[in-house]
């Protein structure tokens, strides 16, 4: 199987929408969504109805779980904590149900799809180096795990950071995130892993992100939501 896994859309529809198109040209067999499929961004409804149609598992991220909740923002920035309340607002009935339909991990063939980290999935901790993933390997018995949540792209064995998947080691797999990368780099990220060759890769791909921020400005989201797409930061 082919499988394209993509993360933290943040309700980049412009993101999104070209991740989708170059999933189309890769001829994936399934897309898997690792949640934060809403906010930051200024069209959370329009993410979440592509994420349904198009992807065959979604697992809850914390920002959809905090835009059902908003107490669940208590400690968020105060820029995060304005946008989920906003995404909160302008939720459409249809939106929420797909969303509180969610689950916090999903699993298929020996693969566990999760939003933060296998271990204990809803205290939405961050693997953000070798000495996080070494410990949370510790956690899941299936040959990979595949995580968002920090927005930077990276593979880890228990060995620590590594370059490749090796089909004989457990590994942690941070496909990134399409909507708001974090690693320097502007522009989108997602995964894509052949379950039959044990191939995987990393996609990166510019998209239009002066109108993704426009759109930030305009529904009077916090400016910074916008302006810092253009650094990938």
């Amino acid at each position: 199987m082919k499988y394209a896994i993509i993360s933290d859309i943040h309700s980049n529809l412009e993101a999104l929408q070209k991740a989708m198109s170059i999933i189309d040209e890769k001829k994936v067999d399934e897309i898997i969504c690792l949640g934060d499929v809403v906010g930051y961004g200024a069209n959370p409804n329009e993410c979440v109805d592509i994420v349904r149609s198009r992807c065959s598992l979604t697992v809850l991220g914390n920002h959809d779980a905090a835009a059902l909740d908003t107490l669940l923002a208590h400690d968020f920035n105060a820029i995060a904590r304005k946008a989920v309340v906003w995404t909160a607002e302008h939720l459409t009935e249809e939106s929420r149900a797909f969303l509180l339909s969610l689950p916090m991990v999903e699993r298929k063939e020996d693969i566990l799809f999760v939003h933060s980290s296998p271990d204990a999935p809803e205290a939405w901790d961050y693997i953000i180096d070798s000495d996080d993933a070494v410990s949370a390997i510790r956690h899941f018995d299936e040959q990979i795990c595949f995580i968002g949540h920090t927005h930077v792209p990276g593979i880890y064995s228990r060995r620590g950071r590594a370059k490749s998947i090796d089909r004989d080691e457990q590994c942690i797999v941070n496909v990134g995130s399409i909507g708001q990368p974090r690693d320097g780099n502007p522009k989108l990220a997602f995964g894509i892993f052949n379950s039959t060759t044990w191939e995987y890769e990393l996609i990166r791909s510019e998209y239009d992100i002066q109108k993704a921020a426009e759109k930030i400005y305009a529904a009077k989201l916090p400016e910074e939501l916008g302006n810092r797409l253009m650094y990938g930061m």
